[in-house]
């Protein structure tokens, strides 16, 4: 494996093991060079709350590599999550630096009524 990947999974391992710690609702953040997912994920890490991806095809129909795409994944994901009775979450960036289209849904998810 190389060692980018690597250092992103220490990352997101570290990451993980402290919200566990915590016993928090995750905001859990993937990313591909085309696409971008979400997912609230329960405390335990036994089920899936509320999920949200460029992939859906309310998404699709513009470009799903970009930052607006990101932002619509986001209000998408705090409205769900919102829906299924959850208001705060711990944020896994899964290991990804915070910026960009990371940075935007997360930005989105936030001023659409998720805290954390």
């Amino acid at each position: 494996m190389h060692e980018k990947k690597e250092a992103r999974l220490r990352r997101a391992r570290a990451t993980r093991l402290h919200i566990r710690e915590l016993g928090a609702v995750r905001l859990c953040v993937n990313r591909t060079p085309r696409h971008i997912y979400a997912q609230v994920i329960t405390a335990d890490g036994g089920a899936v709350l509320a999920s949200a991806s460029t992939v859906e095809t309310e998404l699709r129909s513009a470009a799903t590599g970009n930052q607006e795409a990101a932002r619509k994944v986001g209000q998408l994901i705090a409205e769900r999550a919102r829906q299924a009775g959850v208001t705060a979450v711990a944020f896994d960036r899964s290991g990804f630096k915070y910026h960009g289209r990371i940075k935007a849904l997360a930005d989105a998810a936030r001023e659409a009524g998720l805290e954390f």
